[in-house]
């Protein structure tokens, strides 16, 4: 059984139109629902053996933030494909993860992340900022993850919800 966890950047700033897309900042907001949402789920026991975030300022940042408040011991993979992506990079991503790692942190933005959600555990999924969606995957290798809903949503934890 392995466990795949969905989560989409916190809240990023657009006050600045000079800069590029993959530089914006965490708005203040999202700073903190970033570090809510990081200690809520280590006090739940969700700490990912291996997290993998988009290579976009906000998605790093959200990952870095989330993964302090969780005491994850690790350096944070970066993967460019997970920038702007397709629920087909996304699965091709999940797919690559080396079968040792049980608990899977992907970090990565809309509307492709909502949607490969949607496909894989086959609902109507909208994650909004720093929303994260845990997922049960029956098997035992990440290569084996279809587009076919095999995936059960356990839940989605908002990090806007007050400890």
């Amino acid at each position: 059984m392995k466990t795949l966890l969905l989560l989409r950047h916190a809240k990023a700033s657009r006050d600045d139109p000079e800069l590029d897309d993959r530089d914006r900042p965490l708005k203040p907001r999202g700073k903190e629902d970033a570090k809510r949402l990081g200690r809520r789920l280590r006090v739940a026991g969700l700490v990912p053996t291996l997290i993998v975030s988009s290579t976009a300022l906000r998605a790093r940042k959200t990952a870095s933030k989330v993964a302090k408040q969780m005491n994850y011991a690790r350096a944070i993979e970066l993967n460019p494909r997970l920038y702007l992506s397709s629920p087909n990079d996304h699965l091709e991503v999940v797919r690559s993860v080396s079968d040792a790692e049980d608990r899977v942190m992907i970090v990565g933005h809309n509307p492709g992340l909502s949607q490969f959600l949607s496909e894989l555990a086959d609902i109507e999924a909208e994650l909004a900022t720093c929303d994260l969606a845990q997922i049960e995957l029956p098997f035992n290798h990440w290569a084996e993850l279809g587009k076919s809903a095999c995936a059960k949503l356990i839940q989605v934890w908002h990090a806007g919800d007050r400890d």
